[in-house]
C-alpha cells in the first residue's frame, strides 16, 4: 500500500497560505460554482497566483461582481465567466464545445445539497445528476484540453457526508426506495471520490484527486433546516469543526496547484492532507472504504458513460 501523503498545512491553513510562493502564470483554470462560497476563494487564490481563471456558473451576469472583486484584489485581469448548468447536459456540452486551447486545472466545486426529490428530464435524481454526472461529463469532455496542457490536475470536491451512502447501483435515482435527501447527497459525494479513483487508473498526464473542504457556512446549506442544525449542536454530539471560506478552499487549491502533490492521483484529501480511514474516534473526518473501492469506481465509470450515451 502506498504511503499516506502529508503536507506542512493543516485544517487551519487558508488558501492564500497554501498558495504562497506558487506561480501559475500561463496556466488556465476552471472553477465550477466559482461565484459563491469556497468557489470564490478557490478562484481568488488561483488568480492571485497568476492563473487565468474561468468561473463556470449558471448565471454569469450575477457573477460579474465576484469577477470585479477578484480582479481588484489580485490585480489579475484574466478572470472570466462562462455559463454552465451541471444539471443540464446540453449546457455542459455547450461549455465543452466553447472551450479552446489547453486546460491546466479543473476544480469541480459546484454542487447542490438537500433539495426535495427532483428529477432531470432524463429521470435522473438531481443530486446525482448535478454533483456527479454533470462533472463527469465536463471532465471527460475536456479530457483532450487537459492532456494538451500536460501535467494537468482535476479537483473533485467531495464531502464528509459521503459516509452516509455508497453508490446504490440497484437504485441510484430513487425509483424504488424512499427518497432521503441526506443519503442522496452522500451518494453523489461518494461518486465524486470514486471518480478520482477510476480516473487515476484510466488517465495518464492528468492527476485527479478528491477533496473534503470542511464544514463551511455557505449557500450550499440553504436547504438545511436551521432548527435541525441548532438541535444537533445542542445535543451534546461532537461539535462541528466549522471553517472559514478561506480555510475551506485551502485543500482544493493544495490539490489544484501545490508542487507538493506533483504526480499524486486517485487520493482523497481533507484538512490539507490525505485523509485517514474512517474511525469512530474521528467523528467528522476520515474517508469511508466505499468511497475508495476500486470495483465500485470502475462500475460507476461504466454506468456514467452509458447514462450519458443513452440520454
Amino acid at each position: 500500500m502506498s504511503a499516506r501523503i502529508t503536507t506542512p498545512f493543516t485544517a487551519d491553513s487558508t488558501a492564500a497560505e497554501v498558495m504562497t510562493g506558487i506561480d501559475l502564470t500561463g496556466r488556465r483554470a476552471i472553477v465550477t460554482g466559482g461565484a459563491s462560497g469556497i468557489g470564490v476563494e478557490t478562484a481568488r487564490a488561483l488568480a492571485g497566483a497568476g492563473a487565468e481563471v474561468t468561473l463556470a456558473v449558471r448565471n454569469p451576469l450575477a457573477a460579474h461582481g465576484t469577477v470585479r472583486d477578484i480582479i481588484a484584489g489580485t490585480g489579475n485581469k484574466q478572470v472570466l465567466t462562462a455559463p454552465l448548468d451541471l444539471a443540464d447536459q446540453t449546457s455542459v456540452a455547450a461549455f465543452v464545445a466553447g472551450w479552446q486551447g489547453p486546460l491546466h486545472i479543473l476544480v469541480g466545486n459546484a454542487g447542490i445539497m438537500g433539495p426535495p426529490l427532483t428529477r432531470t428530464p432524463q429521470g435522473w435524481e438531481l443530486h446525482f445528476a448535478t454533483n456527479h454526472l454533470g462533472h463527469f461529463a465536463l471532465a471527460t469532455g475536456l479530457y483532450s484540453a487537459l492532456t494538451t496542457a500536460g501535467d494537468a490536475r482535476i479537483v473533485s470536491v467531495s464531502s464528509s457526508q459521503h459516509r452516509l451512502s455508497p453508490v446504490v447501483f440497484d437504485d441510484i435515482h430513487y425509483e424504488k426506495r424512499p427518497y432521503e435527501p441526506n443519503a442522496a447527497y452522500g451518494q453523489s459525494k461518494t461518486a465524486n471520490a470514486l471518480f478520482a479513483v477510476e480516473a487515476a487508473k484510466r488517465w495518464t498526464g492528468v492527476s485527479v484527486n478528491a477533496v473534503m473542504p470542511g464544514v463551511v457556512r455557505t449557500n450550499l446549506m440553504r436547504h438545511v433546516d436551521p432548527e435541525l442544525l441548532a438541535r444537533f449542536e445542542a445535543s451534546g454530539a461532537p461539535a462541528l469543526p466549522w471553517k472559514t471560506v478561506e480555510q475551506g478552499a485551502a485543500t482544493s487549491v493544495l490539490v489544484a496547484a501545490s508542487p507538493l502533490l506533483t504526480g499524486v492521483s486517485g487520493r482523497y484529501f481533507e484538512d490539507c492532507n490525505e485523509a485517514l480511514p474512517l474511525h469512530p474516534d474521528n467523528p467528522h473526518g476520515g474517508v469511508a472504504a466505499h468511497a475508495l473501492d476500486p470495483e465500485a469506481a470502475a462500475q460507476l465509470w461504466e454506468y456514467s458513460i452509458k447514462a450519458l450515451t443513452r440520454q
